[in-house]
């Protein structure tokens, strides 16, 4: 559903209960304590208010009805500001058995703290900001699933050292890698900036094992792909392959995220 026929949606909603109850626009605004004009804004399907679908709930006693289609409507907004074709990747994402995710240039949504996230999104799209950190910030919960994925993080050294945010904010997403790290379900190996040139260098993706068979995502100039095609998705898989030829092993991996986090 778009957004724009969410809102139409709960328009007819509030008209069709509204009449029910044989009231005027003005009759129901007096109700809520707001303007009629306010009650016809919502109806024509414009703008609606969490406040207001709450307040609507409590008169008709209709049980988070509306409440629940502002949801979707904020949920529908959210969409977009999410790179085409992510959606799709979330829901698989949530069920797969094993995640391989390299990162080229930031660290992955999965890995970021909060501070990380907010300045990530925050610079990219000041609109809709905070509830999009909200949301990556509830992706993460996956990690500790019962049963979790395997998770493996293998990310070019070059983003450990890119100051996103600033220092501090750098510092605490590396405090929060080793975190991470320390999780018996997720490994991390850095490819070191000794390597030069590598396989990763043509962008970030990410390898989803779910429902018996592999899937790859990747995400360019804000649009993200889905990949099924058994040929395609053993091309990302050779890359894999080659990047963790040179990523370094855990230990050292950490050690590098710690030297990295004492220089800032």
């Amino acid at each position: 559903m778009s957004e724009n026929r969410a809102r139409i949606f709960f328009g007819t909603e509030l008209r069709r209960m509204r009449e029910r109850a044989g009231l005027t626009g003005r009759e129901l605004a007096d109700a809520l304590g707001c303007t009629p004009q306010w009650i016809s804004i919502m109806e024509s399907g414009r703008k609606v208010s969490e406040q207001s679908a709450e307040d609507l709930d409590t008169y008709f006693k209709t049980d988070g009805h509306f409440h629940r289609h502002w949801k979707l409507i904020n949920d529908v907004e959210l969409q977009t500001f999410l790179p085409p074709g992510f959606t799709e990747y979330s829901g698989r994402e949530k069920r797969a058995s094993a995640i391989r995710v390299f990162s080229a240039l930031l660290i992955n949504g999965l890995f970021q703290s909060e501070q990380y996230a907010r300045s990530v999104l925050g610079a990219d799209r000041a609109a809709g900001a905070e509830e999009l950190v909200a949301q990556r910030m509830e992706r993460q919960t996956l990690l500790q699933r019962d049963p979790p994925p395997f998770v493996c993080f293998t990310v070019d050294e070059t983003v450990l050292h890119r100051a996103v945010g600033g220092p501090e904010v750098l510092r605490g997403q590396l405090e929060f890698l080793l975190e991470l790290d320390e999780r018996p379900n997720v490994m991390i190996n850095v490819v070191p900036q000794s390597v030069g040139y590598h396989a990763g260098l043509g962008g970030s993706f990410t390898i989803l094992s779910c429902d018996g068979s592999d899937m790859a995502y990747s995400e360019s100039a804000g649009v993200g792909t889905l990949i099924q095609q058994p040929d395609r998705v053993a091309g990302f898989a050779l890359r894999w392959e080659m990047l963790r030829s040179h990523a370094l092993p855990v230990a050292e991996s950490r050690a590098v995220i710690r030297t990295v986090l004492e220089s800032l």
